[in-house]
């Protein structure tokens, strides 16, 4: 377990940050992962490859933490309140880089769920659609429409 983390922990995290925009989140979400997993060892010990149960795990726990944070966002709007990314986020990335991940961001969670997988972690269709558990004809039509949408998002300059 202790090597499976070792070698996997870093990567995950780095998918989570891409999926939520917020590295808090991220590391708790790859940490509860990990303690599913352990928790489960016993009756996965036979699983071959753990490294897919824990990418679904980690996009599972992003589409809660972002279910979550649109539900808080809501509230917030209702109150006059607009949330924003945080100033160390912004000042790491060029503007282009920003416009980007706002883009990315702002994709429906299949889409950029299919986008990530595929282009970020570099799966191939059956494993992007073995992680987000739909077909590989999913995976397709969701990455040409996140990446139509980026493109359209970025022609049309900041909003």
């Amino acid at each position: 377990m202790t090597a499976l983390y070792e070698a996997h922990a870093l990567g995950l995290v780095r998918l989570a940050v891409i999926m939520t925009g917020d590295q808090g989140s991220a590391e708790d979400i790859v940490q509860d992962a990990f303690l599913g997993l352990y928790r489960r060892w016993d009756r996965l010990a036979g699983l071959a490859h753990p490294l897919p149960y824990l990418r679904a795990s980690v996009l599972n726990g992003c589409r809660t933490a972002l279910r979550r944070r649109s539900r808080a966002d809501q509230r917030l709007h209702c109150l006059g309140e607009v949330p924003s990314e945080s100033a160390e986020a912004r000042a790491l990335l060029s503007e282009e880089q920003q416009s980007v991940a706002r883009a990315i961001r702002d994709l429906p969670d299949r889409q950029r769920e299919a986008l990530v997988l595929r282009y970020y972690l570099d799966l191939s269709e059956a494993d992007t659609a073995k992680a987000m558990r739909v077909s590989r004809g999913t995976v397709k039509s969701a990455t040409s429409r996140a990446l139509a949408a980026i493109g359209r998002r970025l022609e049309e300059g900041p909003s």
